[in-house]
């Protein structure tokens, strides 16, 4: 029988690695997790800004934090974090897969191997190694995993068939581990979102020729008349590695203000 609680007593004292954790989406579920009274191991390239975030979280007195320096395309470090977890905390319930990059648009013509190899480990690559890593010790506890993807996996997205690609396997990824894991207890989904206000998207405005236009089309897109905040992707993601999706699994969860429908910007006009 299902006992009714809240989400929030559903994952307190339970622990999360969360990768991708000094910016953005990463960011933001980190912050959620750990008021919800999680404790969470996170990880990223930028040392200073993530001792920072740390000592930030810890001060609140919620959930306890610990960052760790890592360049997702290193799965030993990988490795390695994931057993400090375990060490640290005594055990894994959830992993967030959020690391991620989106590097400047280019046609196949102008885009190497070499490149697209990179955007594969860092986008897709790692999200299999903390998986394998972690899942070891997420099936003791029944646990829950979620893969951030995005709605161009639905859609596509012009001069960025790196990052799409990846996109789109991370769906493939979700359901395919989804249906191995079901016999261990473990859930596996997925999250799609839109246009969200990052780190990555102010590099993109950065970059574009006109940036008010860039910006108005951006809003317009979403059927709902703006871009979303990283806080609405960590709550989907809560709520996703919480029991109250416990019946949820091999599913992708689409937070985009309805971008993927295709007349946002018809529907604001009309």
């Amino acid at each position: 029988m299902i006992q009714y609680r809240t989400l929030e007593d559903t994952v307190k004292g339970k622990t999360a690695i969360i990768s991708g954790g000094t910016a953005g989406i990463g960011l933001a579920c980190v912050r959620l997790f750990c008021r919800a009274g999680m404790n969470v191991v996170t990880l990223g390239r930028r040392a200073d800004k993530g001792r920072e975030i740390e000592s930030e979280i810890n001060r609140e007195g919620f959930g306890q934090c610990r960052f760790f320096e890592c360049d997702v395309r290193n799965t030993g470090r990988i490795r390695e974090i994931v057993e400090k977890t375990k060490e640290i905390f005594g055990g894994i319930y959830a992993l967030v897969n959020c690391a991620g990059v989106f590097p400047p648009q280019k046609a196949i013509d102008d885009t190497t191997e070499e490149e697209y190899r990179d955007i594969l480990n860092v986008n897709l690559t790692s999200y299999f190694a903390f998986c394998k890593y972690a899942l070891p010790y997420i099936r003791r506890e029944r646990g829950s995993i979620v893969n951030i993807g995005s709605v161009v996996a639905l859609t596509g997205g012009l001069h960025c068939l790196a990052y799409v690609s990846t996109k789109g396997a991370i769906e493939a990824f979700t359901r395919g581990l989804a249906l191995d894991e079901a016999k261990n207890g473990v859930r596996v989904n997925e999250i799609k979102p839109g246009h969200i206000n990052t780190e990555i998207f102010c590099q993109m405005t950065e970059r574009s020729q006109n940036k008010e236009e860039f910006l108005k089309y951006f809003d317009h897109v979403q059927c709902l008349g703006r871009g979303g905040e990283p806080e609405e992707i960590a709550s989907a993601a809560l709520f996703m590695v919480s029991e109250w999706a416990s019946f949820i699994t091999g599913t992708d969860l689409v937070v985009s203000g309805g971008y993927e429908l295709g007349e946002g910007e018809i529907n604001l006009n009309a």
